[in-house]
């Protein structure tokens, strides 16, 4: 069952796709919904992802493909309400954006030469608009093996915990039960190759029995 803003925003990108065949930018969704930042649209996309109503296109930029549709709620606004409304909600009460949740933050993780993860008891203060549907934890990032995604020394990344993953996906990887690294993972004919995002090192080839998958990068917060 979806919530009432991931009901509008289906419906709207539904609505938008069949009108002009181009889905909406996340500004007109931000506008449409009534949301204060952009970070919250992230948050109801992933979500909708996360329940397989919608999927990202890959290499296409603005690229949404409604997969299925839910039952369409009669009272659901598809665009930007222009008066409150007895069915409208006041603006105060959707903005998750602004919402903080506390997740574990479990030591640090190599972006580089993979390290010991660190277990911990400490929890770390997340945006809830960073984080989409699922359980998570946050890693502090040791190494700049990840740069060139954007993913720097002392950045906690920001991980969705599961088991699998799909080719291209930034995961933390664990390696002989010991060793946890951040890197993009991908197949390679019988073995898994583990790649950094800079040019400076090289990727890291393991059998499957090797290396287990122990969650996706969901997100990242720096701080200044």
């Amino acid at each position: 069952m979806l919530t009432r803003k991931q009901h509008e925003l289906i419906c709207f990108i539904a609505d938008r796709l069949n009108e002009t065949g181009v889905s909406p930018s996340f500004e007109e969704m931000k506008e449409a919904l009534d949301l204060k930042s952009k970070s919250g649209v992230h948050r109801l996309i992933s979500a909708l992802e996360e329940r397989e109503f919608i999927r990202r296109l890959p290499n296409r930029a603005r690229a949404l493909e409604v997969l299925r549709m839910p039952e369409r709620k009669a009272e659901g606004p598809q665009r930007k309400a222009k008066a409150p409304s007895a069915a409208a909600p006041s603006p105060t009460s959707v903005t998750p954006a602004n919402d903080v949740v506390e997740i574990p933050l479990h030591g640090r993780i190599a972006a580089g030469t993979p390290i010991e993860a660190l277990e911990g008891a400490t929890m770390l203060p997340v945006p809830a608009a960073l984080l989409g549907a699922g359980e998570h934890y946050a890693l502090e990032v040791a190494g700049d093996s990840m740069v060139e995604a954007g993913i720097l020394d002392g950045d906690y990344a920001l991980i969705r915990r599961t088991e699998t993953a799909r080719d291209g996906e930034i995961v933390v990887a664990l390696i002989e039960d010991a060793e946890a690294t951040l890197k993009y993972f991908r197949k390679e004919g019988a073995m898994v190759r583990l790649d950094p995002a800079n040019r400076s090192y090289d990727a890291q080839r393991y059998r499957p029995d090797q290396v287990r998958v122990q969650g996706r990068l969901a997100g990242l917060l720096r701080r200044y």
